[in-house]
């Protein structure tokens, strides 16, 4: 009952693209389509670790160290990537591109750029970031840390303004023209990215002598221009929002006040995220895998030796109280930390928050972890501020360091993993659900063309993919009233009457609806997050089972619809028949005449 323009609502102009690639091109009788999609993905995970490489080559002036950091990527795969075993997800093909964007500004931030290779370098960091950001739809969130890096070392005048200014304007550019091709989607309009940054331009302007004066007097200006700047970006956010009318990412606020403590919430499509394994905190066990390959030893070395650096830089540049520094103290402060060390250290600490706290943000911090151990292991600045501090600073020791410690690291990584990832490699494995082939077939041999299914959000991308109907929800979650129609569908989960259920799922157009046992009787998560426990919840009804309920909640005044409707009562027999079922699924058609 309702058309949505998929170039809107999903980021999928990358398949649009590749369908035409692969019509174009004359290899459609070498190569079917799904090998096609196959090998690019795979194609992109190549320049993704050769965008890795390069950022740790430009970072250390070596070669060795890409080729450690490349190394490191690919043994700590299972940590670093998820694309072998979920191949067409988003983040597959954003991440290589946001690599590449890494690389450039990398370079963009080198002192005396030739004015060619500067805007040359300002070309590939505003294509890579518009295609990181046409990719992905979390992309606004990721570049707003990035914005807050560009923002931390303008303040502490570790980068060039000038620089920084260059950045902000080409991921609001990147990310309007997103916006213009996806058909002025408001959830990016409404993004706090582009409000941040807005606001950050608008504070500078008004504070023109924010870098000048002594040490308590800057840090007295930079404590006011944070806070102008928060509360000009919460303004600026507030009112686009209101003049758009946006509710597609409130589900995600509601979600980090109550993951950070700020109050425990029973709203479903918040529980729904927090009840989920991937949106949980870093597991401890992580670190035991990188540290089984070195990399997190290393990290922490350089990560510490770095942090150091940064803090004399940061208390030498607040303690200058000229507005411009001499040449001679720029170069020592560029000798020290280098704008484009600056930057990656910053980025690794930030993105190594947002991991910590969200698991599945930390493919975005593990990959950049191997560029910035091997940097750092690779690095003459590094080895000379550590044998300085134990006074044992020899040029030829430098040299020394830097080149041995990462070819026996290499050496180990290859005595160790190589045999385990050859024996990977020759591995053959296949899919098998025949519960899940059998529904579809049926689906496709006994149902109308025209027939509209109800369920779970997962299953329906399936019905969708393998027999073309016509669905009632599905799962993309970044728009308000998607999500109110999921959780009107997943009622059939409830405690709610025969006649609730089929008037909601009437209300969507639903002739049949799947019921999935695995969901009825789910055991996949502890009580409190399953999903008939948020269901429950979110409808002032008691959980099942031994345990607590808190004290507002009531007995339901209907069994649960998914169990009940099995037992082929009257009051369900008269709205419901069973049309099909098998050890995992039961479809149901409506009646509609009730």
């Amino acid at each position: 009952m309702r058309t949505i323009n998929l170039l809107q609502r999903m980021n999928i102009y990358q398949e649009v693209f590749l369908s035409i690639l692969y019509r174009v091109l004359p290899i459609q009788k070498y190569l079917e389509p799904v090998y096609f999609y196959i090998y690019t993905l795979f194609g992109l995970q190549a320049i993704y670790v050769t965008a890795l490489y390069i950022t740790s080559w430009l970072l250390s002036g070596t070669w060795l160290s890409g080729l450690l950091a490349a190394f490191w990527y690919v043994t700590n795969r299972i940590d670093t990537t998820r694309v072998e075993f979920t191949i067409p997800l988003r983040e597959n093909w954003a991440l290589p591109f946001f690599a590449i964007q890494i690389a450039a500004i990398t370079y963009f931030l080198r002192p005396n750029l030739q004015p060619f290779s500067e805007r040359l370098t300002l070309l590939a960091i505003f294509i890579s970031t518009f295609l990181f950001s046409l990719t992905w739809q979390f992309n606004q969130f990721m570049m707003l840390m990035q914005a807050l890096v560009l923002f931390t070392l303008d303040s502490l005048d570790m980068l060039p303004a000038v620089k920084a200014t260059w950045l902000y304007g080409i991921q609001m550019t990147g990310l309007l023209l997103v916006c213009i091709l996806q058909f002025f989607n408001s959830m990016i309009l409404g993004s706090l990215l582009i409000s941040f940054n807005l606001s950050v331009l608008i504070a500078r302007k008004l504070q023109k002598n924010l870098k000048t004066g002594s040490f308590f007097n800057r840090l007295g200006k930079l404590l006011v221009h944070l806070f102008a700047v928060l509360c000009l970006t919460l303004f600026l956010n507030n009112i686009i929002k209101k003049l758009l009318n946006l509710k597609s990412d409130e589900h995600i606020f509601k979600f980090l006040k109550a993951k950070f403590g700020f109050g425990a919430t029973r709203d479903f499509d918040a529980n729904l995220y927090l009840c989920e394994e991937a949106f949980g905190l870093l597991p401890f066990n992580t670190f035991g895998r990188l540290s089984d390959t070195l990399l997190f030893y290393a990290y922490i070395f350089v990560l510490s030796i770095t942090v150091m650096a940064a803090l004399a830089v940061a208390f030498h540049n607040l303690s200058d109280s000229t507005r411009q520094q001499s040449t001679g103290q720029m170069g020592k402060c560029t000798i020290i930390l280098k704008p484009e060390t600056a930057y990656n250290l910053i980025h690794t600490i930030l993105f190594g928050f947002l991991a910590l706290s969200t698991m599945r943000m930390k493919y975005l911090w593990t990959s950049h972890m191997c560029v910035f151990a091997s940097f750092g292991l690779c690095s003459p600045e590094i080895w000379e501020l550590l044998l300085k501090s134990i006074h044992l600073y020899n040029p030829k020791r430098i040299c020394i360091m830097r080149y041995s410690v990462p070819i026996l690291i290499l050496l180990y990584l290859c005595y160790k993993f190589w045999p385990g990832m050859m024996d990977e490699l020759s591995e053959l494995r296949e899919f098998y659900d025949p519960d899940t082939v059998e529904l579809m077939n049926w689906i496709n041999s006994h149902t109308p063309r025209k027939a509209v299914f109800a369920g779970s959000m997962q299953l329906l991308a399936g019905v969708k993919l393998c027999t073309g109907r016509t669905l009632t929800n599905h799962p993309h979650y970044e728009d308000n009233s998607l999500r109110e129609r999921t959780k009107a569908v997943y009622q059939i989960y409830a405690k709610r009457s025969p006649e609730d259920v089929h008037a909601l799922l009437r209300s969507f157009g639903a002739d049949y609806v799947i019921l999935e046992d695995s969901i009825c009787y789910e055991r996949r998560h502890q009580r409190g997050c399953r999903l008939r426990d948020l269901l429950d919840v979110a409808n002032g009804h008691m959980m099942d089972g031994p345990g607590e309920n808190d004290p507002d909640l009531k007995l339901a005044g209907h069994p649960r619809f998914c169990e009940e409707i099995k037992r082929n009562l009257p009051p369900y027999t008269a709205y419901f028949t069973r049309v099909f079922q098998n050890k995992t699924f039961h479809v149901y058609k409506l009646s509609r005449n009730k």
